[in-house]
Order: structure tokens, then C-alpha cells, then sequence
């Protein structure tokens, strides 16, 4: 076993490893893009400690993103952004209120639904938080919610946005360990749905504390013609999503297929109801490949700092370390949990997930977890990382939305917060959770 290897293993990290990790923080520290502050502490830390030529970096790069399942981040990317643009997302929004219109804090339930709807297609918590924002923050603040709490239930909600398959997140974790994002995607289902349950649950409770939001008062007659007449206008918008999931849980399609599935279904049926032409598609595709040019090149810089620690033995050495202070798995699984709640708090999602992944995972193999437990554990502990300080990109998504403080919608978000660590919690400790719906080969 790795652990009896390691008994007499240890790894000396001296500078090439600290100057370059200090240089990295300082640098991100100032501003910098996090894609050129790896690349710099990667080149650094290969050139100090001499285990690689420096002149496989270029190489590198071009070989780590020159991969088919790259494809579907983009393709994910513009599918949002066409749904927003041919107004499909508003009949989202349509039906998530019919559905929960008969119950107090209809709206605000309605909010949490939409987001959770919007990321079975986009892939991405920022796009999501921005789609929904401007559809619903100042009717929620008209129901009654506070403004800061209407941006903090936003910014919650769209977090699902990397935890709800088919997720950019998952693919990415399975380009760096080699794992099938449909898969992936396949054991992110009940994890997903059960991180948008415990929002809506927190919202509801709010709600009851509160009384931000009245509602409710109309019989089970009027309830059910007003979700009829909600999907009779718009149930032509979740072919978009029932396409995405038949194909991937069906096996039909990969992910990089039914991404160019759903962007083609969601332009015609743009065409088709004459909210998009011809004109739109500059606009769409340098929104999109905006988006997509700031994660690539965090994948492309990530993934030789990657080679670089695996290299100079990091990974085994921290999991010799962390072993040597416990060898309880429970407390284990609590320390890597923290370890990704802490990153999230402080780095994107992307460069984490391309870093810590190879790190982490020998611990979670040493301690006998699954591999696609470890991957879900990790990627919704990450998710968590949107909506708290000092990232926190969903928050300063819908700052920027409104003119918000950041600060005001973070204190408004920690029951959020709270309530999502709860599943993440359940996620480390319950692999029945992550596996339930994934072939016996894999549990």
C-alpha cells in the first residue's frame, strides 16, 4: 500500500518549490491574471529545480488543451449565452414561478429553480449568476426581500452552475485525472440536486424568519391553470436541457456532442420565434469567446505547474505529511474539505481544480475513497468558494449587477454558505450520495 511505501519516504522541498509558490501569491496578490501568475511560478519552479527543460513548457501547453473534451467548454459557454439572448431563460423563469407561486416566498423559490435550470445548459456560475440577476433582482426586491439578500439568494442559487451537470468543472477534473465527464456527470446528479435543495430549504427558512415575501393565498385549481398556461408557452425551452441529459445519461452522445447539439436545437428555435437573427451572432460569439479565452489559459498554465509538482514529488510528500498527523480517514476527509473550502475562498475554481486534483487525490486513495466521490466532493467544495470572500465570483457578479457592497451580500449569504457545507459534508462521509446512479464497475 502507498502508505507503507511512504514510511520511509520523504520529500525535500527547498526553494525551487517555496520561492516560486511565494512568487505566485504575491503576484496574484497584485492583480495579476492568475493564467500569468502560474505560468510564472511553473517556469520559475521548473528552471530552479532543473527536473524538466524549460523548453517543454510551449509543448506543454499546446498538448494540455489540444483535448476533444476541451470542446464542449466552449460549446457549453455559447449555449448559455444564446438562451439568453433568444429569451428562452425568461421562460424558465415563467415556470419556475407557476410551480411555486402557491406556496409563501413563491418568488424567491422560483429564483433558486431558474438557476438550477440555467445550469443544466451553461455549465458556468457566472453566467448564471448574471442571467438570473437581471431577471429577478429587483422583482425580488420588490416582493419584499432586501437587496443585499435578493444579490446573496442570486449569487447562491448560481452556484449550481459547476455542481449541476453538464458542468465545465466536472470536465476539467476529468482531463486532469483521467476520468469520463459523463461519468462524472452521471454521479454529480443527486449531489447537484440535493446543493439546490438546500438552498431552496434556506430561503425558505429565511423567508418564514423574516417575512420577506407573502404569497401562497390561491386554490390548487388556479395553482394548476397557471402552470399549464406557464408550459404551454414555453415548454419548447426544455428541449434544450432534455436533450443535453438524454444523450449524456443515454450514452447516444458525449458531452462535446451534445454541447454542439444544444447550441444548434437553441439557435433554431431562436430562429423559429424570431428573437434572434443573423446580427446577434458577432455579439454572441466574442461574448463567448471571452469567457472561454479566461479559462483556457488558466488550463494551459496550470497543467505544466501540475507536471512540475508531480515531478518534484509533492503530492506524495503531502499526503507522507498529512498521514504522519492522522490516519483516521473521517478526520481526512475533514482536512481535504477544508483544504478546498479554504482554496475556494481565495482562487478560481479552474486553476484548483487543475492543481489540487493531482495533489489530493493519492490522499483520497490512501484513505480508500472512490474516485468519483473524491471528484464530486471536491468540485462542490470549490462551489462553495463563489459566494464567500475574498473571491467570491458570484458576488461580484451581482455587485456588479447592482452597485451592491460585496461585503453586505457575503454576511447575507452565510446561512447559504452553511447550508451548502452541510451537503458537502454529506457528500465526503456518504459515497452512496456520488454513486448511486453510476454502473457497479464504478462503486
Amino acid at each position: 500500500m502507498l502508505w507503507n511505501t511512504l514510511q520511509d519516504q520523504t520529500v525535500d522541498l527547498g526553494w525551487s518549490f517555496y520561492l516560486p509558490v511565494i512568487l505566485f501569491v504575491v503576484l496574484c496578490g497584485l492583480a495579476v491574471p492568475v493564467w500569468a501568475a502560474i505560468g510564472v511560478a511553473a517556469s520559475s519552479m521548473l528552471l530552479m529545480s532543473g527536473d524538466l527543460p524549460l523548453s517543454l513548457i510551449g509543448e506543454s501547453l499546446f498538448d494540455g488543451i489540444d483535448a476533444f473534451a476541451l470542446t464542449a467548454v466552449p460549446l457549453f459557454i455559447l449555449t448559455g449565452d444564446v438562451l439568453v439572448r433568444t429569451g428562452l431563460s425568461r421562460k424558465f423563469l415563467n415556470i419556475a414561478e407557476a410551480l411555486t407561486c402557491w406556496a409563501r416566498g413563491g418568488f424567491g423559490s422560483a429564483t433558486v429553480l431558474v438557476c438550477g435550470m440555467f445550469s443544466a445548459i451553461s455549465g458556468s456560475d457566472a453566467a448564471g449568476a448574471a442571467a438570473v440577476g437581471r431577471m429577478t433582482i429587483d422583482r425580488l426586491v420588490e416582493s419584499g426581500y432586501p437587496r443585499p439578500y435578493a444579490c446573496a439568494l442570486v449569487a447562491a442559487g448560481a452556484c449550481t452552475g459547476i455542481l449541476i451537470p453538464p458542468s465545465i468543472a466536472y470536465i476539467i477534473i476529468g482531463l486532469v485525472l483521467g476520468i469520463s465527464a459523463s461519468t462524472l456527470f452521471q454521479a454529480a446528479l443527486i449531489p447537484g440536486i440535493a446543493i439546490l435543495v438546500s438552498i431552496l430549504v434556506t430561503n425558505i427558512v429565511m423567508n418564514r424568519i423574516h417575512a420577506y415575501e407573502g404569497g401562497g393565498l390561491m386554490s390548487w385549481r388556479e395553482w394548476g391553470a397557471n402552470l399549464w398556461a406557464a408550459i404551454r408557452s414555453g415548454w419548447y425551452a426544455f428541449l434544450v436541457p432534455g436533450i443535453i441529459f438524454y444523450g449524456i445519461f443515454s450514452g447516444r452522445l458525449t458531452p462535446t456532442e451534445a454541447g454542439a447539439t444544444a447550441v444548434v436545437v437553441t439557435i433554431l428555435i431562436g430562429f423559429i420565434l424570431g428573437t434572434l437573427r443573423l446580427s446577434d451572432f458577432p455579439a454572441m460569439l466574442i461574448s463567448s469567446a471571452k469567457v472561454n479565452g479566461v479559462i483556457l489559459p488558466i488550463i494551459a498554465f496550470s497543467l505544466p505547474l501540475a507536471q512540475a509538482l508531480a515531478i518534484m514529488g509533492v503530492p506524495q510528500g503531502f499526503v507522507f505529511a498529512v498521514t504522519s498527523l492522522a490516519d483516521n480517514p473521517y478526520v481526512l476527509i475533514l482536512l481535504m474539505i477544508a483544504i478546498l473550502i479554504a482554496a475556494g475562498c481565495v482562487m478560481e475554481t479552474t486553476p484548483n481544480i487543475v492543481i489540487l486534483a493531482p495533489i489530493l487525490k493519492p490522499l483520497a486513495d490512501e484513505i480508500g475513497m472512490n474516485e468519483i466521490q473524491f471528484c464530486v466532493m471536491m468540485i462542490t467544495a470549490l462551489g462553495v468558494g463563489f459566494i464567500t470572500p475574498p473571491l467570491g465570483l458570484n458576488l461580484f457578479v451581482v455587485s456588479g449587477l447592482t452597485g451592491e457592497s460585496i461585503l453586505k451580500i457575503a454576511a447575507r449569504a452565510v446561512p447559504f454558505v452553511f447550508f451548502m457545507l452541510i451537503v458537502v459534508l454529506m457528500i465526503g462521509y456518504l459515497p452512496a450520495l456520488s454513486t448511486t446512479l453510476l454502473p457497479d464497475i464504478y462503486k
